[in-house]
């Protein structure tokens, strides 16, 4: 395809990162974070300096978090409680959402999110702690909620499967969002959490092209590895839902029709969606990798997500913010909605039982008094 020659964001020469050393990374650049009081730029001093820097390699810092539940107040979200086993994430999505956290670490939304991670080796026991207090209420947990709990470094840390652990332990009710395959290994504890309602599953599910994915997602789940891990999930008996997130018009929104019938084909129960989100640094490292993924689409891709956001990049308001306003975002609900009627998926997702916990320690048996 031949590039638009009237392309009004090219990537900008002076920040971005040589192609082999962020090789199989999302991100083009890797901009100081807005937090910093000093902005770092590499310079070639025009001795190839630059050629001899090392590729950008993932390394894990252990961090002794000293609380693990996380609390939201957005009404377009779906949880009001979640927990995030690891910060920053490998997969590498250059749509993330959660690039500008890093920021607040000191660190860069670019490729510093996706290669110094952060992770929580002490969430089970955080966990068990909470459980134990007489005050604590249950009430369904993410996981998922703003990295992914099954990227490729829990394969190692596995802390992940210890959160898990402790909730199945004490029946307390959990939903999963992920894109990874590796959420199949913990099946043997999820299907009997499933049996009794504790459980859900939701995979997410942007594009069937391979192409597309590798671009877009570079560490992550291949589209036939995901619509796998669906069938597993639904073999299973834990309740799956399939989220096409993020819908990027003019590059993946054709799609939707045909990724909900390959999920409902691999046992999906239901479907939801939510529209790419541009926010703070998110913008201009999307812009970054249109530009040079696709840039014969890029002019329309910015046209088409503006036009839903009243001429802007991104809007923050509740309601909003995920799903767009105006003509184009109308049709994508429309259609949205009519794939998942005619395909029978289910319409209200059933809350997940709460009665059932027991709290840690003496098998949630009241003491006593006597």
């Amino acid at each position: 395809m031949a590039p638009d020659r009237d392309h009004q964001n090219p990537l900008p020469a002076p920040h971005a990162v040589d192609t082999e050393r962020r090789r199989g990374r999302g991100a083009r650049t890797n901009k100081t974070g807005r937090f910093e009081a000093e902005v770092h730029e590499a310079f070639d001093d025009g001795w190839e300096s630059l050629g001899d820097l090392d590729a950008f390699k993932t390394e894990v810092i252990e961090e002794a978090a000293k609380s693990i539940i996380s609390h939201n107040d957005s009404p377009d979200v779906s949880f009001e409680s979640s927990i995030n086993p690891y910060r920053g994430c490998e997969h590498g999505c250059i749509y993330c959402y959660a690039r500008p956290s890093h920021c607040y670490l000191g660190h860069s939304a670019g490729l510093d999110f996706e290669t110094k991670l952060y992770a929580k080796p002490n969430a089970a026991a955080l966990l068990e702690r909470e459980f134990k207090k007489p005050s604590y209420r249950p009430h369904t947990i993410a996981l998922g909620g703003n990295t992914d709990p099954y990227q490729p470094i829990e394969r190692e840390r596995r802390i992940t499967r210890s959160i898990l652990e402790v909730m199945a332990q004490t029946n307390h009710p959990v939903g999963i969002i992920t894109k990874s395959a590796l959420v199949a290994r913990d099946i043997d504890l999820l299907a009997p959490m499933a049996e009794k309602n504790l459980a859900r599953v939701a995979v997410s599910i942007t594009t069937l092209d391979r192409r597309v994915a590798r671009a877009m997602e570079p560490r992550a789940a291949t589209p036939s590895k995901r619509l796998e891990t669906v069938k597993k999930l639904a073999d299973a008996g834990i309740p799956v839902t399939v989220m096409v997130a993020p819908i990027i018009p003019g590059l993946t929104d054709h799609e939707i029709e045909p990724i909900l019938e390959a999920a409902r084909e691999a046992g999906a129960c239901n479907a939801g969606y939510v529209l790419l989100r541009l926010p703070l640094e998110i913008k201009d490292l999307f812009r970054e990798w249109l530009a040079e993924e696709f840039p014969n689409r890029a002019d329309r891709v910015i046209s088409l997500l503006r036009s839903m956001h009243g001429g802007r990049d991104y809007t923050p308001d509740f309601g909003v913010r995920q799903v767009g306003r105006g003509p184009y975002a109308t049709q994508i609900a429309l259609r949205f909605r009519l794939a998942k009627k005619r395909l029978g998926f289910g319409g209200e997702r059933v809350a997940l039982r709460t009665d059932l916990f027991l709290r840690p320690g003496n098998g949630g048996q009241q003491l006593s008094l006597l």
